[in-house]
């Protein structure tokens, strides 16, 4: 019935872990930009985002993939006009359980391992797509909106031949010309002719 629809979107993006099986858990749905976090800093989403998950979990490492599609509203850094930036990427990440809390007295510690596990710790060795879990739920928004936002272009331009705007006037020459560029730079065409008439002088004696 209709009792369903409440909350999917949070259920989307809190999958339960009793849910998630060898066989795979499917999550189709939309989120929006405050449902994962996205401020109008990080980017400014038109509509919601289509997500589509396929979530797997093996001895308890979640593995996620699927793909986000949606459309993003940037400015072009040429002409600084807004424009919509289709949005479509695949995503892939990891889920491993957060690490409990050890107890402050342990019985006893074999070094050799006790050293295996501090070079496991370092940052270096984790993968950029790994995430850790608490409890009996994965909270998918943090790394969806990270997937969002590295996903934004370096240099964000409306279209590859975007004339960018008059250095002098500051028109949008993607919208015509301006009047700053009616005059032909003279010099350089003057410097071709004199080039032409040395060499064609002697022929013509």
């Amino acid at each position: 019935g209709m009792g369903m629809q409440v909350g999917a979107t949070m259920d989307l993006l809190r999958p339960l872990l009793a849910d998630i099986t060898a066989d795979g858990l499917s999550l189709v749905g939309e989120v929006t930009a405050e449902e994962l976090g996205l401020t109008e800093d990080d980017v400014v989403l038109q509509g919601p985002l289509a997500v589509s998950l396929d979530l797997t979990n093996i001895e308890g490492l979640v593995a996620v993939t699927g793909v986000l599609e949606g459309t993003i509203l940037r400015e072009c850094v040429r002409c600084l006009k807004e424009y919509e930036d289709p949005l479509a990427f695949s995503v892939r990440a990891a889920f491993v359980p957060e690490p409990k809390s050890s107890p402050r007295h342990p019985k006893r510690v074999d070094p050799r391992k006790a050293r295996a596990e501090v070079v496991e710790a370092e940052p270096e060795e984790e993968p950029d797509d790994q995430y850790q879990y608490q409890g009996n739920q994965l909270e998918l928004a943090p790394m969806l909106r990270e997937h969002v936002i590295l996903s934004a272009p370096m240099q964000p331009l409306c279209n590859n031949d975007c004339l960018g705007l008059c250095a002098q006037c500051g028109k949008n020459l993607n919208e015509g010309p301006c009047h700053c560029a009616v005059e032909p730079p003279i010099p350089a065409f003057r410097v071709v002719q004199s080039m032409k008439r040395k060499t064609g002088g002697s022929s013509d004696s």
